[in-house]
């Protein structure tokens, strides 16, 4: 599209996440009149640690704001599997962005500092706070929103960015709803003094055992490791009661320094959620409306590749305009280049067990967390 046409172009962004603040960064350099609106009365981001892949931060060197998230996180070379007891399984260097002559690493980073940097990065005013959307009229080449506060909008390209129980995606795009996939996540930070010896480096760990995942995520220029634990589970309540029993029973047989930090955890700061993720969505978009982000694709959490697809969402849709005639063939384009990805990382996201591990605490059950080759 012409910049003149890109500069008459009123966008609305539902949701102020990852995905929404990614793409109203996106589209504002493409000098589009970009509005976000937010559910949430206030931003706060829980959970612990993510890795920013090379080509999300080569996409933040495009957008000028590298250096913001940079100061908040620290460079990796590598990520590590072992076994519940240690031993090596794998070790491989992070993978690099074709062409990069800038030698960009993947960056390990807190949750609320990732969303806080991105933000900032934002103009004041843009993101507008406790507008819950209620409904989404598709008028064709334009789209009219209306919030549970009384506020309508009218716009010239909607995005739903709104997450795994996404509005627009229900009221557009598919009526289906989450997936459980048979697991748990607790997740938390500590300080690096109290992780046993084991974040004396900016490097990933996974250790692997009967069912259960632990991640080890140094964020050292915090001073915190986020650990994360992710065990085969029935119960599928959205926030689960579970006991610091409870864990530890999930950590049997594991190395003694990782049964310690989960024995010294404090509960009230661990994050307990039930993991769902949607079975792939068949169409993104109308001529006027289009989802990124969790709204288009949520994923199961074991590629590490939810809020890096956010980002490069955004960017393959500025793209996008930038390319196209108009915003009808700009999000049909969109959707050509970033689903075929996105469905195979939602496809080897939900093979995060073997089926002998499944087989083992699920006797005769079978759950979206088991190999395609199995369901």
């Amino acid at each position: 599209m012409q910049s003149s046409e890109l500069e008459n172009l009123k966008i609305a962004i539902v949701g102020a996440g990852y995905a929404g603040a990614a793409a109203a960064k996106a589209l504002s350099l493409l000098g589009a009149d970009v509005n976000v609106y937010e559910q949430a009365s206030q931003i706060r981001e829980v959970g612990a640690g993510i890795g920013l892949r090379p080509s999300t931060m080569d996409r933040f060197r495009q957008w000028g704001i590298f250096d913001a998230v940079a100061q908040v996180s620290s460079p990796s070379d590598y990520f590590e599997i072992l076994t519940g007891t240690n031993d090596p399984i794998m070790k491989e260097e992070w993978p690099a962005v074709p062409g990069d002559t800038e030698g960009t690493k993947t960056h390990l980073i807190h949750r609320g500092d990732f969303i806080d940097a991105l933000l900032g990065v934002l103009p004041e005013g843009m993101v507008h706070l406790g507008h819950k959307l209620e409904t989404l009229e598709d008028k064709g080449d334009r789209s009219v929103l209306t919030f549970t506060n009384g506020t309508i909008v009218e716009a010239d390209l909607v995005i739903g960015a709104d997450g795994i129980k996404s509005v627009v995606r229900q009221q557009l795009f598919s009526d289906k709803g989450p997936v459980f996939s048979g697991e748990h996540a607790y997740r938390t930070v500590i300080s690096v003094d109290d992780a046993y010896g084991m974040a004396t480096d900016d490097n990933l760990r996974m250790y692997i055992g009967r069912g259960t995942k632990v991640y080890l995520l140094p964020l050292r220029h915090r001073g915190q490791v986020s650990f994360d634990i992710t065990a085969l589970c029935p119960d599928s309540t959205w926030a689960p009661t579970i006991t610091k029993e409870d864990i530890l029973a999930t950590l049997e047989g594991f190395d003694e320094r990782i049964v310690n930090i989960a024995r010294d955890l404090d509960m009230d700061t661990v994050s307990i959620r039930a993991v769902y993720d949607i079975d792939p969505v068949d169409v993104w978009h109308t001529d006027s409306v289009a989802l990124v982000g969790d709204a288009a694709h949520s994923m199961l959490h074991h590629q590490g590749q939810g809020a890096n697809s956010a980002i490069l969402d955004a960017g393959g849709l500025a793209d996008a305009l930038k390319e196209a005639d108009s915003v009808k063939e700009a999000l049909a384009l969109y959707q050509a280049n970033r689903k075929p990805v996105t469905d195979e990382l939602q496809r080897i996201s939900r093979q995060g067990w073997t089926e002998d591990e499944v087989n083992d605490v699920f006797p005769g059950q079978k759950t979206a967390a088991q190999p395609a080759a199995t369901k």
